[in-house]
């Protein structure tokens, strides 16, 4: 069992560590140090690997908590079924969506905010944004409660 707590521990170490890298590192140093849309297309290209870690961390530390059973495990795996039901609801239905408005956007920097199109990209980009978070808070729970 051993084995599997280190795993678990890994699994879920390395999907914050992931998704704290991504949001508060790179893209911020992209978006800083690219044109808005160079950076938004970087970004673009990267969030479907992005999840697919997000998804793939969550899945092993889910089954790792499963087998693990004992103090804890129906919080932690509450906590692990939100995480991935966040991951999954960004990578499937939010990544797709707002990659399809980016394509129909011409560009970010000349396109006005108001335009029907970026409003509606906002709101995707707003709730993704609170999906991570969310993903990275119960993230942090984990490392320090479990």
């Amino acid at each position: 069992m051993q084995v599997v707590t280190i795993i678990y521990r890994l699994a879920v170490s390395l999907w914050l560590g992931g998704a704290a890298l991504f949001t508060f590192m790179l893209t911020p140093i992209l978006f800083r140090s690219e044109s808005r849309d160079s950076a938004g297309r970087i970004v673009g290209l990267l969030f479907p690997g992005y999840f697919r870690w997000g998804l793939a961390c969550g899945v092993v530390a889910l089954i790792c908590r499963v087998i693990l059973s004992g103090k804890g495990t129906l919080v932690a795996g509450i906590i692990l079924a939100v995480m991935l039901a966040l991951c999954s609801f960004q990578s499937f239905y939010i990544e797709p969506k707002a990659a399809a408005l980016k394509k129909e956007i011409v560009s970010f920097e000349t396109t006005p905010k108001d335009h029907p199109l970026r409003r509606e990209f906002a709101k995707l980009h707003g709730v993704s944004a609170v999906c991570n978070l969310v993903v990275i808070a119960g993230g942090v729970v984990l490392v320090v409660l479990f």
